[in-house]
């Protein structure tokens, strides 16, 4: 039978199908093969035995929390208090475009900007939404739900952001306090570290929210470059193929910066993350 593991206490894997939940252990097969199954994982298991029998291949992996096979990655970013840090955001777009999760972005705090500083940052929100990104602010409640459904969500962003506020406005029955990381669901806080998934809004969400690994893991200065979707575009008017748009000459993506068609934050961003 087929199924996700939605929990993993100890040895103990909870595997979710479409109608219940088994509690299953994982054959020692997976020891020798240096294979740990983990939270999200697509996995054949024999429910009569309560065994996992083997691990799908997985779509991606994230650390703190652990998790695989991650649809979305709600990025949550605050414009005031904690101010807004594009640094921070392009470094969370660049990882997940690298281990192929689909970023929503969720502008908090506007309300504490007078009006010429929404006005400036209105013009890099506009940008985010021009490169294709799928943008909300706060109190785009209805339109946030609609993300969950048939997907695996985590949350993550600035410390402060708001991601518990958010995710009270979702769910109130979520009852989290402010600054708290772990999802109580009316059981208070967890005793036991673990990573489970959750219901939400018809999909599941990783009960911490927040990823935490933010360094560019496993990648190259290639995957950073690639990874900055709108340079893409021009990459192939660049003069040199393996062009870095750095020191080369006739490079596209340096004259789309100094034209202002490429946002002049992001690649600074992007020089530092190559350093």
């Amino acid at each position: 039978m087929k199924g996700k593991i939605v929990k993993l206490i100890s040895n103990d894997y909870t595997v979710k199908t479409l109608d219940e939940e088994f509690v299953c252990k994982a054959r020692g097969k997976f020891r020798n093969m240096g294979l740990s199954p983990i939270v999200g994982d697509e996995v054949i298991f024999d429910e009569n035995n309560k065994y996992i029998l083997e691990v799908l291949p997985r779509n991606n992996e994230l650390t703190r929390p652990t998790v695989a096979n991650v649809d979305i990655a709600v990025i949550i970013t605050s414009l005031k208090k904690p101010d807004f840090s594009s640094n921070l955001l392009d470094k969370f777009l660049v990882i997940c475009e690298y281990n192929k999760i689909k970023p929503v972005i969720v502008f908090t705090k506007a309300d504490l900007l007078d009006g010429n500083e929404f006005e400036d940052i209105k013009f890099v929100i506009n940008y985010y939404k021009k490169i294709g990104y799928e943008v909300y602010m706060n109190d785009d409640i209805s339109k946030v739900k609609k993300i969950f459904k048939g997907n695996v969500c985590v949350f993550t962003g600035q410390s402060g952001a708001g991601k518990s506020t958010l995710l009270n406005k979702i769910n109130p029955n979520l009852n989290l306090k402010t600054g708290e990381i772990s999802l109580a669901l009316n059981r208070g806080k967890h005793t036991t570290r673990h990573t489970e998934l959750h219901e939400l809004c018809g999909g599941l969400v990783a009960d911490t929210p927040g990823f935490s690994a933010l360094e560019f893991t496993g990648m190259s200065k290639e995957d950073i470059r690639d990874n900055f979707v709108e340079f893409n575009l021009y990459r192939d008017e660049c003069q040199f193929r393996d062009c870095f748009h750095i020191q080369e000459k006739k490079c596209k993506v340096k004259e789309k910066v100094l034209d202002g068609t490429i946002l002049k934050s992001r690649y600074d961003n992007y020089i530092n993350f190559l350093k």
